[in-house]
């Protein structure tokens, strides 16, 4: 089924959030270690980032690269690091091209410093552009960001910029690393997997949640459109009782 068809262009979501899950176990199911994994899923980043920005979706935030994946093998580790480095030095000139931002979040200073250099560069090229903005979140994870607000928060209390009694949702949501893009209305997960896994914690308070069956690697235009479709089904209440 085409789906790009059955999209309502007026009630698009705003915020697209997607967990890129599966490569290990496509790259297993075809035989290939697990970097052969990652490395095919570089295509999919490219065409969801290329078909959100067609349809006029304005944030899409990708979770890369978790703070609890430092804790696997060395060997995949230094091969992730080196392969999203390369994917940087050669997409980030196309990104610009497209008028599409890049962004990050997370502790980004645990990237190694080749790879912090090289986000840099595309966060500083395309820091104009307005069509999309893209979001890396890499070293991330929910709990860390919201740890890290509240250290930032207590230490504001502590020197007397912040009153305790003036903490509000809106003062938290100023510390954490999204405070400059609204919270996603559409979470994406593929390869079948039915969890959040430490990503966005605050922010998916009343995001619509879509999984799919699909390892990553084989993630293409159509999915898209059918997560988005799925969405727009859905009648969104964020507590309240709508009248019909």
């Amino acid at each position: 089924m085409a789906y790009k068809d059955l999209i309502d262009q007026n009630t698009l979501p705003k915020h697209i959030a997607i967990i890129m899950d599966g490569n290990g176990r496509w790259a297993k199911k075809n035989g290939k270690n697990r970097v052969f994994g990652h490395s095919n899923g570089v295509e999919s980043v490219r065409v969801t980032t290329e078909t959100c920005a067609k349809i006029g979706i304005e944030y899409l935030t990708l979770y890369a690269f978790s703070t609890e994946n430092w804790n696997r093998p060395s060997l995949e580790i230094n091969a992730l690091m080196t392969l999203l480095t390369r994917t940087l030095k050669k997409e980030t000139k196309q990104l610009h091209q497209n008028n599409i931002r890049l962004r990050a979040i997370g502790n980004l200073k645990a990237l190694p410093k080749a790879c912090y250099d090289e986000l840099m560069k595309g966060i500083e090229l395309t820091k104009n552009n307005t069509r999309l903005t893209l979001t890396l979140a890499l070293s991330y994870s929910g709990r860390w960001e919201i740890t890290n607000a509240a250290k930032e928060i207590a230490l504001k209390v502590k020197n007397g910029s912040l009153d305790v009694n003036d903490i509000t949702d809106e003062v938290f949501q100023q510390h954490l690393n999204t405070h400059n893009m609204p919270d996603p209305e559409l979470l994406i997960r593929t390869s079948g997997e039915l969890r959040l896994s430490n990503y966005m914690l605050w922010q998916m308070a009343y995001t619509e949640f879509y999984f799919s069956e699909k390892f990553w690697p084989d993630f293409r235009e159509n999915d898209i459109y059918e997560a988005i479709y799925h969405y727009q089904q859905r009648e969104r209440r964020f507590g309240k009782v709508l009248n019909k």
